[in-house]
């Protein structure tokens, strides 16, 4: 079994640790409303390196504090900022495709069921099954989860905080959901403690396989990769977070940048979450709640990827935030962590930023109209 990070004196010496290397302390991060209650995180969004963009921290789920949101302060001191772009890119414009990779044998044998998910012999705690329906429900049954992030766009000036209604907006997945294709990649193990620069590999060999060859093809498109049981990607059991994005073209992705012949290729690194238990969202909206975390956490990646698809040429805070950064594990209050119900099922989801809440101000919503 892997060693976990838990909550108590090994946990806070590694807090202590990660704190002392990382810019962002998304405990102590502004949230809209008042008298909100978040877990204390073991670490900040970059979780003591560059590339893990819009990391999620672990929780200490045996101390939470309530933070509220001063209401004198100004909103371009909390907002998110337009990044300027990168190649390009700074949103998802198009509606959103997410394609799923299982990574390794490790997984076993894939059957698929009469709604069209796969199973996994190895994937004792269900967590494939529940991931996909969850992408496959964005979009569908009136969701307006996915309607915070539209507010967002690309083609306005470096550092604006509203967009214009011509500018092009986040897309919101099609009707038919944002699931765009699963693959479970059994050509080999998953290495057991993979280095950010493998899973960029991993992702552009993803798009290879749904033949997405082109720049054009990889616009929209997100892969997450995720990691079976037992395994330890960029050692994020010991570094005290549960996932992170980014894209191949970063330079200071652990082992390097990836080449990529297909044109930039944005990508999640998703442990195998339910081996990390209530650290990582297992219980935290329902009871037991044994997969809560996959979509918690999923669901803060995909709004992130859409928001800031080339970090961090898209949508930040002045500390490098992003929107699902700003809005982690909220307990109770406004933007708290709920279940929404899609076309697939009923599922637990973080709140995500929204300039434009109260007035302007920002704050973490659930609900959003799409625009």
């Amino acid at each position: 079994m892997p060693r976990i990070i838990r909550a108590g004196s090994s946990r806070r010496a590694a807090s202590a640790t990660l704190a002392a290397v990382s810019s962002l302390a998304l405990a102590t991060g502004i949230l809209g409303g008042s008298g909100l209650a978040q877990a204390q995180t073991t670490a900040g969004p970059a979780a003591g390196h560059a590339y893990r963009h819009g990391a999620v921290p672990m929780l200490n789920s045996a101390a939470r504090h309530g933070i509220s949101r001063p209401a004198a302060v100004a909103a371009s001191a909390a907002d998110l900022n337009y990044g300027g772009a990168i190649d390009g890119i700074g949103v998802t414009t198009g509606a959103p495709k997410v394609y799923v990779i299982y990574w390794g044998t490790q997984w076993g044998k894939a059957t698929k069921d009469s709604k069209g998910l796969y199973h996994l012999s190895g994937d004792k705690a269900g967590m494939a099954p529940d991931q996909q329906a969850f992408f496959k429900g964005l979009g569908t049954g009136g969701e307006t989860w996915s309607g915070v992030m539209t507010q967002y766009c690309q083609g306005v000036a470096t550092g604006a905080q509203s967009c214009p209604a011509s500018a092009a907006h986040v897309g919101h997945p099609t009707t038919a959901g944002a699931l765009a294709g699963v693959w479970v990649d059994n050509t080999g193990a998953a290495p057991a403690a993979a280095n950010g620069h493998q899973i960029a590999l991993e992702a552009i060999k993803a798009a290879k396989h749904f033949l997405n060859t082109t720049a054009a093809t990889n616009r929209n498109a997100q892969y997450v990769i995720t990691f079976p049981t037992g395994t330890n990607p960029d050692d994020y059991q010991n570094q005290g977070f549960c996932a992170w994005h980014d894209y191949n073209k970063d330079t200071t992705l652990s082992g390097g940048a990836a080449t990529s012949p297909y044109g930039d290729i944005a990508f999640t690194n998703m442990p195998y979450l339910p081996d990390a238990g209530a650290s990582c969202g297992q219980g935290f909206v329902n009871s037991p709640g044994n997969l809560d975390g996959v979509t918690i956490v999923g669901g803060h990646e995909y709004a992130e990827t859409i928001t800031d698809q080339n970090p961090a040429g898209g949508w930040t805070d002045s500390s490098g935030a992003e929107n699902g950064d700003l809005c982690a594990w909220i307990s109770s209050g406004q933007g708290a962590s709920q279940n929404i119900t899609l076309g697939t099922g009923k599922f637990a989801v973080q709140s995500t930023w929204a300039n434009d809440f109260n007035n302007g101000a920002g704050g973490c919503e659930v609900s959003h109209k799409i625009q």
